[in-house]
């Protein structure tokens, strides 16, 4: 697959989550919308209903006062009393003007009850009485101070009730404001001492709640507002959608998860392609060469002019088994790291002295090094150089790096090997004068198939498997490795080998 193939694939799967995720941010905005001016809604109407009742309270309360508690049945009375039909026409004709004229209907029921008599003088007395009682108290109640207007258990009682009957089961705090002094007389549920207004600043929070309704609208000027805060009314809007929103925010974040795993993983496999189609290359090459000199060698010792010659044949024949040794090392890195990848292997632990296998391994390199007119120096100061591990191995990772230092050394290479013994082991540095390599190079160089690229020189070989080895074996004994390069200035191998090693079985 194509890069921008994989590229435009990515912009269109995160094109598509985002607006998902857009709209179902959109959804929840809503549903917080709908569930505010629900609220408002509900809160409003108790406000309205506790500001009527507080009214029908008052007047209930002056006509027990009027009437000294006195009370009748008269509509069960009348219905057995009235003899005459027009004077029961005229009677409700004077109650339905009384009660268009402001005479409320429990004002006109308690007159009734006070007198069950239903001739015309008697109808027209009573109603006459209750609008001269309805004046008189609305005039005494006008210049009432408007906190006694008012009962603290009464207010708190309605409010309460209200506030049940519509399922507002939050903390609030209220507030009585008077117009006269521009204070509040009364806050949750106790009166205020203060007619200077200064409490506004105390209680703000209750006056610019937003939530406020007139009291005692009847008056031709009303005393004062009744007002309510609720602190806790985001939570109360959000706990009805805080379900769906938890479960966006978890399914999005698992998507999102996902998603990105699988940007990884695409990448990723991407970019292991590309390392194993270069690996196939390298080998093909790496093979190349050696098989092509085989079958040269092969034909010159079937040629009669060759076959005569004792001397000529074992030359070619020595070179046929070299290339063939060649290709059989090649063979045997390839294996080395499949088993090591399934983790197959077991280390044949010894002690090794690696002074020792530094100096075997400097001495297989230098004839190379020298061709180049390169050299190879040792600085061996560990004071106690062997460790637990297996020769074989341990051997190996010495060779390959050395032959990395020589390979990626265009020009006459400088290398050097030190030991010094660090706590619970030995330090082994393998530093070169070369190419060196990048920050981003450094990431990669353990990776399999992976090789740092080396512009228009084309003399490196190899299959990219050697330093995924170094790092395979070195973990498995317990040790570290890692490398400092700068490009151009060359890089250095660090190995830490433990003293001991805990055998796995």
């Amino acid at each position: 697959m194509k890069r921008s193939t994989i590229w435009a694939i990515i912009g269109l799967l995160t094109v598509a989550v985002l607006g998902v995720l857009w709209l179902q941010m959109d959804l929840i905005r809503t549903s917080i919308v709908v569930n505010e001016n629900k609220f408002d809604k509900a809160v409003v109407e108790v406000l309205n209903k506790v500001s009527e009742r507080l009214e029908e309270e008052e007047e209930r309360q002056a006509l027990k006062q009027y009437f000294n508690g006195y009370s009748s049945q008269y509509y069960q009375e009348r219905s057995s009393s009235q003899t005459n039909e027009g004077g029961i026409r005229m009677e409700l004709s004077i109650k339905t003007g009384y009660q268009s004229g402001g005479l409320t209907s429990s004002l006109l029921d308690k007159m009734e009850e006070a007198d069950t008599c239903t001739c015309f003088r008697c109808v027209r007395a009573r109603a006459s009485k209750a609008d001269r009682l309805q004046r008189e108290f609305k005039y005494r109640n006008t210049y009432q101070p408007l906190g006694q207007r008012i009962g603290l258990e009464q207010i708190h009682n309605i409010l309460e009730e209200e506030l049940n009957n519509w399922e507002i089961n939050i903390d609030y705090e209220y507030g009585v404001l008077a117009r006269a002094t521009n204070s509040f007389v009364i806050v949750n549920n106790h009166y205020t001492i203060d007619d200077s207004g200064s409490n506004n600043a105390e209680y703000k929070h209750i006056r610019d709640s937003g939530y406020e309704v007139t009291l005692f609208r009847q008056d031709e000027i009303p005393p004062g507002m009744l007002m309510i805060y609720f602190p806790t009314k985001a939570s109360a809007v959000w706990s009805s959608i805080m379900p769906n929103l938890l479960g966006t925010l978890f399914f999005t974040v698992i998507i999102l998860l996902c998603f990105a795993y699988t940007i990884f993983i695409i990448l990723r496999q991407k970019k292991v392609s590309e390392m194993k189609n270069d690996f196939i290359n390298n080998m093909t090459h790496e093979f190349k060469t050696p098989i092509a000199t085989i079958s040269l060698a092969a034909d010159s010792i079937t040629s009669p002019m060759v076959s005569s010659h004792p001397d000529k044949l074992l030359r070619f024949a020595n070179i046929i088994k070299q290339e063939n040794k060649r290709m059989n090392s090649q063979v045997e890195k390839v294996l080395q790291m499949a088993v090591i990848d399934k983790r197959e292997f077991s280390l044949k632990l010894t002690d090794v002295n690696l002074h020792d296998v530094i100096h075997h391994a400097v001495e297989n390199i230098t004839l190379q090094i020298e061709k180049k007119d390169g050299t190879v120096a040792t600085e061996l100061e560990a004071n106690q150089p062997i460790v637990q591990g297996d020769l074989t191995h341990i051997s190996n990772i010495i060779n390959n790096l050395l032959d990395n230092a020589n390979k990626y050394s265009p020009e006459q290479p400088e290398i050097t090997v030190s030991t010094h013994n660090r706590s619970n082991g030995v330090e082994v540095v393998v530093a070169d004068k070369g190419i060196g390599m990048t920050k981003e190079a450094r990431k990669h160089i353990f990776d399999k198939f992976y090789r740092v690229h080396t512009g228009n020189l084309h003399d490196v070989k190899g299959f990219g498997l050697g330093l995924s080895y170094v790092k395979a074996i070195m973990t498995a004994h317990k040790g570290q490795v890692d490398v400092k390069s700068e490009l151009g200035k060359g890089s250095s191998f660090i190995l830490f080998f433990p003293f001991q090693v805990e055998h796995r079985n």
